[in-house]
């Protein structure tokens, strides 16, 4: 451990704060980091409004707004490492999603349209403006370590820590998610897509080849797999692998469509199909990382309006 201790910032952009609350699920293990750790600034614990200077700055949470850019802005002057923290740091999260939409769309369907609001008023000028668009953490300030996960789970967390206190290289691979569950690929006669609502799953077998779609063949681990060793097919939270990201002809629904496909008697254009119609699902944890949504594969907008096509179609028919 490091004789003098090592002293964190954390700051917390457009998020829900489960990445400032994985730090609490290191249970007992944060005393060990503590020992060579000084949290200085954290906005669950502390009552800090200014940016000490810090040797690591651990950043969660998307830049979605004026507020978010600032605070980025300065938790980079002020820290001498920073860490995109989380997937929305790292790939813009859940957020994402208004990328799909205009601000005055999503004003409209917030405060205006909305069948929960009861006085419907526009946001006000103390409210911080939305940028134009939902961008990752490395848009705004240089990042020196990435790490997805929603949250990252608390064995990378207290890995990550403890490899800058000791300085090493973290330790997490680029396995996917796959890699640690014990779920088995079998060949079947599958020959539809299921949902949750159909019944619950083989616990001994993969979802692939139950008909289930399940993003863990396509999704990098950074969670060790605890959805799909409990009943629930993979959602993609940790964002895709390296391969899906770092080649430009590789996409999350096509990667998951081929194994399904080879798994099942369900054809892959199917599979294909019916991701797409739910791609705002399947791609909300990195549609707003380049890596993602300016792939020429990637066309959420025509897959949305496909989508709502055929539902006013069905809507339609049963009239």
């Amino acid at each position: 451990m490091s004789a003098v201790p090592v002293t964190v910032n954390t700051e917390w952009l457009s998020d829900c704060s489960g990445c400032h609350i994985a730090i609490v699920d290191l249970h007992e293990k944060i005393l060990a980091v503590l020992d060579s750790v000084t949290i200085q600034r954290c906005p669950v614990l502390t009552d800090i409004k200014d940016y000490p200077h810090a040797t690591v700055g651990l950043v969660s949470g998307a830049i979605r707004n004026e507020h978010d850019r600032h605070a980025a802005m300065e938790m980079r002057k002020s820290c001498d490492l920073v860490i995109a923290w989380g997937s929305c740091a790292v790939f813009g999260g859940p957020a994402g999603a208004g990328n799909v939409h205009t601000r005055e769309e999503i004003a409209d369907a917030v405060y205006l349209n909305n069948k929960t609001t009861v006085s419907a008023q526009p946001p006000s000028c103390e409210v911080s403006p939305l940028e134009s668009t939902v961008s990752p953490l490395d848009k705004a300030i240089d990042v020196d370590l990435y790490l997805p996960g929603c949250p990252p789970h608390p064995a990378f967390v207290f890995d990550a820590l403890l490899a800058l206190v000791e300085g090493r290289t973290p330790k997490a691979t680029q396995e996917s998610v796959c890699g640690h569950c014990t779920r088995q690929m079998r060949k079947t006669d599958v020959d539809a897509i299921r949902s949750n609502s159909d019944g619950i799953a083989n616990a001994d077998q993969c979802f692939l080849s139950q008909g289930y779609l399940c993003m863990g063949s396509a999704t990098i681990d950074r969670c060790l797999s605890p959805c799909p060793q409990n009943g629930i097919p993979c959602t993609g939270c940790a964002g895709a692998t390296m391969q899906v990201l770092t080649e430009p002809n590789r996409d999350i629904r096509t990667e998951i469509a081929e194994r399904m496909s080879k798994l099942t008697k369900i054809p892959r254009d199917a599979i294909v199909k019916e991701i797409e119609r739910t791609s705002k699902s399947h791609y909300s944890y990195t549609m707003a990382t380049q890596m993602i949504g300016e792939k020429p594969t990637f066309l959420i907008r025509r897959w949305i309006a496909e989508a709502d096509q055929d539902y006013q179609g069905a809507k339609y028919d049963t009239q």
